[in-house]
């Protein structure tokens, strides 16, 4: 499934001529596009899909959708450790190379 999701923005650079974020979300942080709301700053919050911030989002309104989608599992489905539940699910070890980053949020939650 491919949500759009609330994120708020850490910070900002410009990489290859691409405005780009970091990009909190719940814990999880990615890389953002920033180019379709160009006057994000550090401190909003944005909906994202698919890698894009497509429009700002007051931090309530962010809160409450990510408390939801908390709630109903949805983060975790979008951004979870699916290398590591498949492995669960057939009762294996994890594959070689699909190891969390050290300080992850995904790994600091599993320890």
């Amino acid at each position: 499934m491919c949500l759009a999701v609330p994120g708020r923005v850490l910070e900002i650079e410009e990489r290859d001529a691409t405005r780009m974020a970091k990009v909190d979300f719940g814990g999880v942080v990615k890389d953002v596009c920033l180019e379709y709301v160009p006057d994000m700053q550090v401190g909003d919050y944005a909906i994202v899909h698919v890698g894009f911030a497509l429009q700002r989002l007051d931090e309530e309104s962010a809160r409450q959708t990510l408390e939801l989608f908390e709630n109903l599992g949805v983060l975790e489905e979008e951004f979870g450790d699916h290398w590591g539940k498949a492995a669960k699910d057939a009762g294996a070890e994890r594959p070689a190379g699909t190891e969390l980053p050290a300080g992850s949020a995904e790994k600091e939650a599993r320890s």
